[in-house]
């Protein structure tokens, strides 16, 4: 690592009420490297990244990029200054089209009055063809998968031509093939000398990508080292400070009789074209597919979120018609959506309202007000049940690491009592310490009696805690298959069946 640095970092403080999110934190980042920096939720990753961007200001420190101490006020600062940032929570204009997003803010203009869509669909194209990005510059963003809109943040991160590029989990809404799309960008950002900041919680991706990789526990320092002096297992004591021997918890549940019988069910306005299966009591069932196959929409139309356009749900023998969310909640149902940030908190409220939202009628008294230290108990029991790193039940939502966010939808929905648990990516973007807790959480839901029903893109842990797998395939069912027997081949064989 005798390489002159191009980025330095060094004594990095930063305090919010409460809680020290970093204390004395260093990270060096040398030219045409990936630097992978992992923690785990709430380690202070992302609040590192934010002071170094110029979202937050850090209490203490210094910040040298290319030699020169900087101290960037703004992100638009940072963007302009040559370093750039992809999210993990996108922050976009969903109304506006590809290309609109894309030039947010610095619209190339004719005689420095007239914005020239011209010049901006030539210079689009350019970067889309440089990346080999197949989307359609003037399609509006809302109509596009979360995948696809991910690919034109990286394309506008790289479109600012950026001496260092930070990646919050980038994979975390990718297919494979579009993992191994984006890995052979950040490889050509590489060889062009830019530094690449890299994080993530799958290891596998880790050790490949990475050329140097610093971990961080509660927000301090523990290490910096070549990623091919690490194992996977150095990682996670690392970072847990503890052993971690197996990544998913015993399955302990046994399924029972069928609960739920799904037949034939369609979407109105969406991909879904036929799904037909059955739940049992005290079963996780797994729903594996490509992006786009019609995983997602399975969950959104049996909790009413989106419109049917046929088939029948039963529960318990008995016909359910679920037309919205409400009348889902009331039949038993809970649905953990995709995107937290878009769909699953309230940003601007406390932990303790987004807690109780769903469940706000069992803390009225007499039907008039609400009963707060009700509310507060059941907080309390979330906070703890979770694990949920926050300062107090005042803390607002959208401070916390997103990790952390996750588990406070989850124990909002845990209070409801669901019969059903619609499970949509529940572990994205968490670590590895958090992911086993959330594993034995619906272990143990399902040993209770429930019924859970799990999408999600990584294969290992649909393997590893389902006990059926049901492959979706251009928007229908293409196979089931047995998670104690199957392989990773038989699923993606399946799930190109209908492509």
């Amino acid at each position: 690592m005798d390489q002159p640095a191009l980025l330095e970092m060094k004594g990095i403080c930063k305090e919010f009420p409460g809680v020290k999110a970093l204390d004395n934190v260093s990270l060096t980042v040398r030219p045409g490297t990936v630097h992978a920096l992992m923690g785990e939720n709430g380690a202070g990753k992302s609040t590192l990244m934010k002071c170094l961007f110029g979202i937050y200001s850090r209490d203490s420190g210094t910040i040298t990029l290319d030699g020169k101490e900087v101290n960037f006020k703004s992100s638009k600062e940072a963007l302009e200054n040559g370093v750039a940032m992809v999210h993990q929570e996108l922050n976009q204009a969903l109304t506006r089209s590809v290309m609109d997003n894309l030039w947010l803010g610095r619209y190339p203009k004719v005689g420095g009055i007239m914005v020239s869509e011209r010049i901006m669909a030539q210079r689009t194209k350019e970067i889309f063809e440089q990346l080999e990005v197949n989307v359609n510059p003037k399609t509006i963003m809302s109509t596009m998968p979360v995948s696809q809109r991910q690919m034109v943040e990286i394309a506008k991160a790289v479109s600012y031509n950026s001496k260092i590029i930070v990646f919050d989990e980038p994979t975390s809404s990718l297919t494979e093939t579009e993992v191994e799309h984006l890995f052979k960008i950040i490889n050509m950002l590489r060889d062009k000398g830019c530094g690449i900041i890299y994080i993530s919680h799958k290891m596998e991706e880790i050790l490949r990508i990475s050329d140097d990789v610093t971990i961080m526990r509660d927000g301090t320092w523990v290490a910096t080292k070549p990623a091919k002096d690490l194992t996977m297992d150095e990682i996670i004591r690392l970072m847990v400070g503890r052993e971690l021997t197996n990544r998913f918890p015993p399955k302990t549940n046994k399924p029972a009789e069928v609960i739920l019988e799904v037949e034939h069910m369609s979407g109105k306005y969406t991909r879904l074209k036929d799904a037909t299966f059955q739940l049992h009591k005290g079963e996780i069932l797994g729903i594996a597919g490509l992006d786009g196959s019609g995983r997602t929409e399975v969950l959104e139309n049996l909790f009413g979120a989106m419109t049917k356009g046929g088939g029948t749900i039963k529960l318990h023998g008995k016909e359910i018609k679920n037309h919205s969310p409400r009348e889902s909640i009331k039949n038993g149902f809970a649905l953990l959506t995709e995107e937290r940030r878009a769909t699953g908190i309230f940003g601007i409220r406390d932990i303790k309202e987004n807690t109780v939202i769903s469940n706000l009628k069992s803390y009225l008294m007499g039907g008039i007000c609400l009963s707060e230290k009700k509310m507060k108990e059941d907080t309390d029991w979330a906070i703890q049940a979770m694990h949920i790193k926050t300062p107090s039940q005042k803390t607002q939502i959208r401070s916390l690491s997103g990790g952390n966010q996750q588990k406070v939808i989850i124990g909002r929905w845990l209070l409801t009592k669901p019969e059903v648990l619609l499970l949509d990516e529940p572990t994205r973007g968490i670590d590895v310490g958090a992911k086993y807790e959330i594993y034995e959480l619906i272990i143990d839901l399902a040993n209770q009696g429930k019924g859970v029903i799990m999408v999600s893109s990584e294969m290992p842990e649909l393997l590893g805690v389902c006990d059926r797998i049901i492959v979706m395939s251009g928007g229908q069912v293409a196979g089931e298959v047995d998670a104690k027997t199957t392989s990773q081949e038989e699923i993606l064989t399946l799930a190109a069946k209908y492509v």
